[in-house]
């Protein structure tokens, strides 16, 4: 089909309006941002066509990055070229990074009420559950994707799987490794073919030993660049930066600000915001946000015209073939260290009853969390202490 062309089909004030509306009302993550966009921009306004809108799908999920936020820039460029792309992106982030930032003051203070507390190590508990939710909802389009290659998407699993579960921030190169052992398998050992992804892995010692604003920027572009499989992937590349390396929060808070990327509309993303605020107040919320969307909105101005290209390359597909199952096994890995994280008995009760909620009576991820925040708070009150 011929390549999109951006058109101005949509005025900036609908462009804030559809945008801001979803950026307000969009609670559970990307399914209810596809829904949402395909409601208002394709079938009520006719700003994207249908077939335009599924290809769009398709190429957001070949890039890394958060995939959700890539769609919507898509569209809004899609109706209103770059002033829509780049209006529509910030309608869209802007509500829940001021929700996050806000419920960050309070979760995050030095002195917050109990009650606070109480929810937020309710569901923080359940934070694992959520996580196991989210990578096992991904193995099935990736599974059927791998056709003859399924060992080797179940080794890159498991790498993925591993490294998040036991190697912390360092899971970024596990990722990068996958997808480029899968890029030279594919190819031989006749080269990249031109196709080449920087090598971040080694700038990450100088982030790491800078320390400061230089490594919350640095925790923060991982996030936005290699984000490969969806959101819950940011989680192993921020634990033990932002635990561990930095000391910027403990783990009752590292889950704390997770619980909050899932409860705040948008995009789960903004999770690093709170791991922002934690580090430098306000403007390292501001600053991680920036740095972490930064990579989605370049990508989108550069190859919204020539997505139907991407999505025919070889290369690019063979890369997203390594790193997709590396970023899935992540996600899954990461539930270990989350688990680990909890400090009391009584949190392991409310993930057990998590996780019933999920899988066992399929309940959403915002009301499972807000039904464990409300489990903290009763336990807190019969007397159970807090982590």
């Amino acid at each position: 089909m011929p390549e999109p062309v951006a058109t101005n089909s949509a005025s900036i004030a609908g462009i804030v309006r559809e945008w801001g509306r979803i950026g307000l009302l969009g609670f559970g993550g990307p399914p209810v941002h596809i829904a949402m966009l395909r409601e208002r921009v394709v079938e009520k306004l006719g700003w994207v066509a249908e077939d335009e809108f599924e290809d769009a799908i398709a190429a957001t999920g070949l890039l890394p990055g958060p995939a959700s936020t890539q769609l919507a820039l898509f569209c809004a460029w899609r109706s209103h070229g770059v002033a829509g792309a780049l209006i529509g992106g910030l309608a869209f982030i802007v509500p829940g990074l001021v929700a996050i930032i806000a419920l960050s003051a309070l979760f995050l203070a030095s002195s917050p009420p109990k009650l606070v507390l109480a929810a937020g190590a309710g569901a923080g508990a359940a934070v694992a559950a959520v996580a196991l939710s989210a990578g096992i909802g991904l193995i099935g389009p990736s599974w059927a994707k791998a056709g003859g290659h399924r060992e080797r998407w179940v080794a890159y699993a498991a790498a993925g799987a591993a490294g998040a579960a036991f190697a912390g921030a360092w899971v970024v190169l596990v990722l990068l490794v996958a997808g480029f052992a899968e890029l030279l398998l594919r190819r031989g050992s006749g080269g990249l073919g031109g196709f080449a992804l920087p090598s971040l892995g080694l700038l990450a010692p100088a982030a790491i030993s800078s320390g400061g604003t230089a490594a919350l920027a640095w925790v923060a572009f991982k996030v936005g660049a290699l984000s490969y499989g969806g959101g819950f992937v940011i989680i192993p590349l921020m634990q033990v930066d932002a635990v561990d390396t930095y000391g910027w929060m403990s783990d009752a808070d590292f889950l704390n600000a997770v619980a909050l990327g899932q409860l705040t509309p948008g995009p789960v993303v903004h999770t690093v915001a709170a791991v922002g605020y934690a580090a430098a107040g306000v403007g390292g919320a501001l600053l991680a946000a920036a740095v972490a969307f930064a990579p989605s909105f370049a990508l989108i101005l550069a190859l919204a015209p020539r997505f139907e290209t991407l999505r025919r390359s070889g290369s690019v597909r063979a890369f997203l073939d390594g790193a997709g199952p590396a970023a899935i096994g992540a996600i899954l890995g990461v539930a270990l260290p989350l688990s680990l994280a909890l400090g009391e008995a009584w949190q392991f009760v409310v993930l057990g009853l998590a996780a019933l909620a999920l899988f066992g009576l399929g309940r959403g991820v915002v009301s499972t969390l807000l039904g464990a925040a409300a489990l903290g708070v009763g336990a807190v009150a019969l007397g159970l202490p807090l982590p």
